[in-house]
Formats: C-alpha cells, sequence, structure tokens
C-alpha cells in the first residue's frame, strides 16, 4: 500500500488521491493494517515525551507524569485510537448500504476503511504537537486538523462512494455525526478508566 503517496496526496491534491485510493481494490484489512498502526503512533509517542520530559502546565506549575503512569496511558490511548477508526470504518460501511451505495460488499467495507483511515490522517499527523502539551495550542492545532478532516470527508464521499453529491452531502453530514458520538463515547470511557484508579502520576508525588 503506498502509505506515503496517499498521506502526502490527501493534503496536496485531495480529488486525485481519493480517486487512486477507490482504484486501489485493497481489503479492508490492508488499507487498515498498513495505516492505522503506523500513523497512531505519532500522537501516542509525542505525548508520551512531552509529558514525562517537556512537561505541561497545571495552574501556576509545570508537572511532568512518571515513565510507568504515562506509558500506561500511552498503552490504552493508542489501542483506543486503532478501536475508534476500526469503529468508525464499520459504521460508514453499514451506512453505505442506506445510502445505496454500489457494488459488492467487499468492495464497500474497503471503501468505509479506506474512507476511516484517510479522514483521520490529519488528525494523527498533527499528534507531533503532543512533544509540547500546552493545552490551547493543542486544542488549537488539533481543531484545525478536524476541520480538515471534515472538508475531507465531504470532499471524499462522492468520489470514493461514487454516489451523487446530494446523497453524499447527506451520508457525509451522517458519517460526522457518528465520528462525533464515538470521540464523546472515547471521552467518558477515559473519565471511567482515570476514576478506576488507572490516571495519571505525577513525578513530584
Amino acid at each position: 500500500m503506498r502509505l506515503l503517496s496517499h498521506t502526502i496526496g490527501i493534503f496536496t491534491n485531495p480529488d486525485k488521491e481519493w480517486q487512486a485510493i477507490r482504484s486501489d481494490k485493497h481489503s479492508f484489512v490492508q488499507v487498515f493494517l498498513s495505516h492505522v498502526p503506523i500513523l497512531a503512533l505519532i500522537p501516542v509517542v509525542s505525548a508520551y515525551i512531552g509529558v514525562t520530559q517537556v512537561g505541561f502546565a497545571v495552574g501556576d506549575n509545570v508537572q511532568k507524569l512518571t515513565p510507568g503512569s504515562a506509558l500506561s496511558l500511552a498503552i490504552i490511548t493508542y489501542f483506543s485510537l486503532l478501536f475508534g477508526v476500526y469503529i468508525f470504518g464499520e459504521f460508514i460501511n453499514w451506512m453505505a448500504k442506506s445510502f445505496k451505495v454500489e457494488g459488492d460488499e467487499e468492495t464497500r467495507h474497503y471503501e468505509g476503511t479506506a474512507l476511516a483511515v484517510f479522514v483521520t490522517t490529519p488528525i494523527f499527523l498533527v499528534g507531533f504537537i503532543g512533544l509540547y502539551p500546552n493545552l490551547w495550542l493543542n486544542a488549537a492545532v488539533t481543531l484545525i486538523a478536524t476541520a480538515y478532516s471534515v472538508y475531507l470527508i465531504y470532499e471524499g464521499i462522492p468520489i470514493l462512494m461514487n454516489i451523487d453529491k446530494e446523497r453524499a452531502f447527506v451520508y457525509a453530514s451522517s458519517v460526522i455525526t457518528v465520528g462525533l458520538v464515538l470521540l464523546v463515547t472515547v471521552r467518558i470511557g477515559t473519565v471511567i478508566l482515570w476514576s478506576m484508579g488507572i490516571g495519571p502520576v505525577y513525578q513530584n508525588e
């Protein structure tokens, strides 16, 4: 799978790249495993380094997490990202039937997973900002990446799924709604894990 070319192309010429992605005709497993496990490492490793070596502001103090605590959170986050993208793709594939996307089940499954993989790519790539864990800076950069991901959804669905723009707009809006629900679910899951004692431990404790 042309990881680098697709990753660059989705930024430089998204329309052409969506066509190339549609033409690949790989399985959903191939497109998932050749991208997500690698890309998900970017925010996880960056955040680990940031919270253990650089530190972040808590009130008037700069705090760092212990390596053990940060590692536990990094592992949980990594597998949560993998699971989140996988489920996102499954929802997109499931909705394809409702919007009468043509093609057999294997093709639709690939297209749904490919959409989930490449629209989350910008968010993964800006994960480098985690090396400097400033709340407002990270939030601003992530918001910009999310906005571009939304653009990719609206731009990619009519090309990747080969449907008219009216159906594609409603389909894309539904996909974004599902993405937001998944994001909220992950946040809630994080809070639950923290309440169970799997939370941050600071180096000065």
